[in-house]
């Protein structure tokens, strides 16, 4: 027995592995997405200040220079005292910017191919040579040529380049160029300053590594924190009822502490063990009945009596179901074809403005249907607390279904979720019939929403979303195939039409009251056949907003 128990603990299709495998995965898409956005806001914030201290410096090089001069500074061939001054003092802030170059050039007017360098600094630190004065050399490319063309041609005020490192044979860098105007504000020459990009380049690195170390320490703290939780309040419960009822099948001797007193969850895990509790002492009482009965018939009457008393408990039956909820009204039945039954629905307030409702239909009928029913039941009402979507809800409860259904049964759902607020109903349709809906003074008419495929089918199925704006005075009416299916003597079905013309008899009726009419017709109609098929109905009502 212990051997089992750690080998249904282990693996990868184990609950435990793939909850933790989803919460790591989703916190690592996340973490990627955030350094991303960050880092390329980072980066936008300091190349901008980058910029900026560049056109700074260029600003500042641009009063050294007399625009008007600029012929006189050619003539000169740099070797006047005031060249020399000029040159000095621009040196002096070449290296105390921070910048690399500082320079003044004359472009080639005609075509922009050409420049000539009028002065030319560059930093002490830096392992590049500056250009001596009237140094003549194509223009580096046309991205330049097009920049000097808007300075030099009174088109722009100031422009500014990026040089990455691999495209050009020099480090990577940016150049802020600005025109030198003379005192009729004629463009006469094209002060520029670059500047390299290896300090940002360290920021960020330093930015992205540090904003890594974060995510890393946090993931592992939340993958830790989720992990003893979901081991706590999902997992560890999980396991022992599974563990409980594995032994109680082999051994048929329940145990002394009942799993309510070892499970407190008042969950629907704590529903699931309070039922295996009643079943064990409801097996426990058959098994003693069984013992003196001298009838098959009875020893069957016991078991469906028992699982009929179960599936019962596992359904709301309560009415009114939220007496303190005056926006809805609601109502639902379930009278299955043999003692118990494979047609479910549920409803339950997922918070105090959702409203989830549930009805489904499980392959085949008797026992083996309600076992399948109750599983998926289960399943379903669980992964509608994580706030997810239907659609979501039955992709993930498909999943579930399929990794552990050797008997291959299947069943159709069609789960809906009312945002009470605004009465904007979400819902998916998985293989179900279509939902019956009744506007403001209208009548009920059938929807044909779109399906996807039954759950327990296929892994791989997608399921969508879509959605219904319910009004005050609206209604939605939902049921399961035994409605439009059941059968008179005559084998004729009752049909949809019959059903739409049951529920429009009287469509300002309660939901209670639908659901009566509807039964009522149905009931008239096959008259005293043998029911078919589980008949279940789910009846809402939208009275006011909140």
């Amino acid at each position: 027995m212990d051997k089992k128990k750690k080998e249904r603990g282990k693996g990868i299709h184990s609950i435990s592995f793939r909850s933790l495998f989803g919460i790591i995965l989703l916190l690592l898409v996340f973490a990627f997405i955030v350094c991303l956005i960050g880092l390329n806001l980072f980066s936008n914030t300091v190349m901008n200040l980058y910029a900026d201290g560049a056109f700074q410096t260029a600003e500042a090089g641009a009063l050294l220079v007399n625009p008007d001069r600029i012929d006189e500074y050619s003539a000169s061939e740099g070797k006047t005292a005031e060249y020399r001054g000029i040159w000095n003092k621009m040196d002096r802030l070449c290296n105390t910017s921070g910048v690399t170059f500082v320079y003044v050039i004359l472009p080639d007017l005609s075509d922009y191919e050409h420049i000539t360098f009028l002065f030319s600094t560059m930093n002490q630190n830096s392992s590049y040579t500056h250009y001596e004065f009237g140094y003549y050399r194509e223009t580096t490319n046309e991205e330049y040529m097009e920049k000097y063309r808007l300075l030099m041609e009174g088109n722009s005020d100031r422009e500014f380049v990026i040089r990455n490192k691999g495209y050009i044979e020099t480090d990577s860098h940016i150049t802020a160029m600005i025109p030198l105007k003379d005192s009729t504000r004629k463009p006469r020459a094209i002060l520029c300053v670059q500047r390299q990009l290896d300090a940002l380049a360290k920021i960020r690195r330093d930015y992205l590594i540090r904003i890594i170390l974060v995510f890393v320490i946090l993931t592992g703290i939340v993958i830790i924190i989720q992990a003893v939780y979901l081991h706590k309040m999902l997992l560890k419960p999980i396991q022992t009822i599974t563990d409980e009822a594995a032994r109680f099948a082999e051994e048929n001797v329940r145990e002394g502490t009942k799993l309510t007193e070892q499970i407190r969850n008042r969950d629907e895990i704590g529903k699931l063990a309070g039922a295996v509790d009643r079943m064990e002492e409801q097996v426990q009482e058959y098994v003693s009945n069984l013992t003196k009965a001298t009838a098959e018939q009875e020893r069957i009457s016991t078991e469906l009596g028992f699982a009929a008393r179960i599936q019962a408990d596992m359904l709301p039956s309560n009415y009114p179901a939220f007496p303190d909820r005056p926006e809805f009204d609601l109502h639902a039945s379930m009278d299955p074809a043999k003692e118990v039954g494979g047609d479910f629905y549920d409803f339950f307030l997922i918070d105090s403005d959702h409203l989830c409702l549930v009805i489904a239909d499980v392959s085949g009928k008797g026992v083996p249907a309600a076992l399948f029913m109750m599983a998926t039941m289960i399943i379903l009402t669980n992964y509608t607390k994580m706030s997810v979507s239907p659609a979501k809800i039955l992709e993930m409860t498909n999943k579930d279904i399929c990794a552990h259904n050797k008997e291959d049964m299947f069943v159709t759902i069609w789960i809906g979720i009312l945002e009470i607020s605004t009465g904007k109903l979400t819902a998916s349709n998985a293989g179900h019939e279509y939902p019956v809906l009744k506007k403001p003074d209208g009548c009920f008419e059938l929807l044909k929403d779109k399906h996807g495929f039954v759950i327990g089918g296929f892994e791989d199925s997608v399921y969508k979303d879509y959605e219904l704006q319910l009004e005050p005075g609206s209604k939605l009416f939902v049921y399961t195939d035994g409605v439009p299916e059941a059968m008179n003597g005559g084998r004729e079905q009752f049909g949809t039409e019959r059903m739409l013309e049951a529920l429009n008899e009287n469509p300002d009726a309660s939901p209670q009251e639908l659901l009566r009419n509807v039964r009522a017709s149905v009931d008239r109609f096959v008259r005293d056949a043998e029911q078919f098929d589980d008949l279940t109905m789910l009846g809402l009502e939208i009275r006011r907003r909140p």
